[in-house]
């Protein structure tokens, strides 16, 4: 459980010290993590010991244990608030270095082949792996045809691997906090005979033992929130990759899509 579910089932059970200290976990339950046990023990006005007893009745050893277990939902993808603020320098670098390992990926190479040279392709994603499919399908679109991606609004996917099988490939786009029936879904995936490109982060790994492929992208950050950047420029790298792939085809449809553009006035000029 975490601190905020603790102290609430546990809070008819504290003393009137121990839930003013308790108050006051909860008022920077967001930056927890930046601060020692004397400093909320000093901002709640109680006893460094009230502060340990509280921590004791709330089933931890010590505060060592409370911010390992902040930490570790950090790295799991809950939003932290950075005390001090953001360490910019260091985020971009960060960026930088996930971007450089994801496109040097071992995987990318036969990832392009896979993508270019199937029947179909279905792209799939969910919460913030969404728009990653939503901008994967979007360029893919243009430079060959039948590239879906799902799930779309008011539908399930059922309907949409029905008519997937072999000579079709599956891009699933998993990044992490992923939705409880992403295995479930997975292993539906495999059963269809269309190989699996796994497009995820480092917590995938249990994931990416049933795909044919896993492309590895690092969305861990020096700031509070995921960044998705290194995966946009990764979906770039890939559909860099099949236009090169599909040769003059991928040049002709996108001229195609050119001229229907501009005899639909659809884009500025």
């Amino acid at each position: 459980m975490r601190i905020d579910e603790r102290i609430a089932s546990r809070h008819r059970d504290l003393s009137p010290q121990e839930r003013r200290a308790a108050a006051t976990l909860l008022e920077h339950l967001d930056d927890l993590a930046t601060y020692r046990a004397a400093e909320l023990a000093s901002l709640a006005g109680v006893s460094k010991a009230t502060m340990s007893r509280l921590f004791r009745s709330l089933g931890y050893a010590d505060f060592g244990e409370v911010r390992e277990q902040l930490r570790e939902s950090r790295h799991g993808g809950e939003p932290r608030l950075l005390r001090g603020g953001a360490d910019l320098p260091a985020h971009l670098a960060r960026e930088a270095e996930a971007l450089r390992r994801a496109v040097e990926h071992p995987a990318l190479t036969p990832a392009v082949e896979l993508v270019a040279s199937a029947r179909r392709v279905l792209v799939v994603g969910w919460r913030n792996s969404h728009p990653v499919a939503l901008h994967l399908r979007q360029q893919l679109a243009h430079v060959r045809g039948d590239v879906r991606v799902a799930p779309v609004p008011g539908q399930v996917l059922g309907e949409e691997l029905a008519d997937v099988g072999p000579g079709d490939a599956i891009v699933l786009v998993g990044f992490r906090r992923r939705p409880a029936g992403f295995g479930a879904f997975l292993e539906a995936a495999t059963e269809t005979g269309a190989p699996v490109l796994l497009l995820a982060d480092p917590t995938a790994i249990e994931h990416a033992r049933r795909a044919t492929l896993w492309l590895e992208c690092s969305i861990a950050t020096e700031l509070a929130f995921d960044s998705y950047a290194a995966a946009m420029s990764l979906v770039s790298v890939l559909a860099d990759g099949v236009l090169t792939a599909c040769g003059q085809g991928a040049q002709d449809r996108i001229s195609g899509i050119s001229r229907t553009y501009a005899r639909l006035a659809e884009i500025e000029a």
